[in-house]
């Protein structure tokens, strides 16, 4: 955006800062009226036959273009991916207390990875995670739902919980 001195043609569609149509002007004089009001000529339209360009204040311009940006940005939002992790001689209160932190990641609008780690003899037992992993996918199916599967992986077995869309 090419600003003042930096616009390179000899006339102008030329907008006042209300947004009044000032008409086609020579750039000199065009500077100058912006140089009155204490304010910027800004190349808004290149392309057009004359370029448009407005008398506004750039500063305040580019603030505000930030700040729109910036609150666009803010409204986006990313659903991480929480882990929660457990063995599968869990007890029931431990249970409980990493159900409660799942629910709660799935409340928020997160995914929640559910893994159960086998270590040493367990691994002859993974029935016992199996077992584990279907418990906390009743426990929130009221408000997840399982991208897939229960899967074994190496030592670990794990799930991944969804949000339900709040339709």
């Amino acid at each position: 955006m090419r600003i003042n001195e930096g616009i390179r043609v000899r006339e102008v569609r030329v907008v006042s800062a209300d947004g009044a149509q000032l008409g086609i002007l020579p750039i000199q004089q065009a500077l100058e009226t912006a140089r009155q009001q204490e304010l910027d000529l800004v190349e808004v339209a290149p392309e057009a036959q004359p370029p448009v360009c407005r008398i506004m204040d750039f500063g305040k311009y580019k603030y505000t273009q930030a700040r729109r940006l910036k609150e666009a940005r803010k409204k986006q939002t990313t659903i991480q991916v929480k882990e929660v992790k457990m063995g599968p001689k869990t007890e029931k209160h431990d249970f409980d207390f990493k159900l409660k932190h799942v629910r709660r990641f799935l409340e928020e609008g997160h995914k929640a990875k559910v893994t159960v780690r086998f270590k040493g003899r367990e691994m002859a037992h993974t029935e016992l995670g199996w077992k584990m992993l279907n418990k906390m996918v009743e426990a929130t199916q009221d408000i997840a739902t399982a991208d897939n599967n229960p899967r074994m992986e190496g030592r670990m077995l794990h799930i991944i919980l969804s949000p339900k869309s709040h339709n």
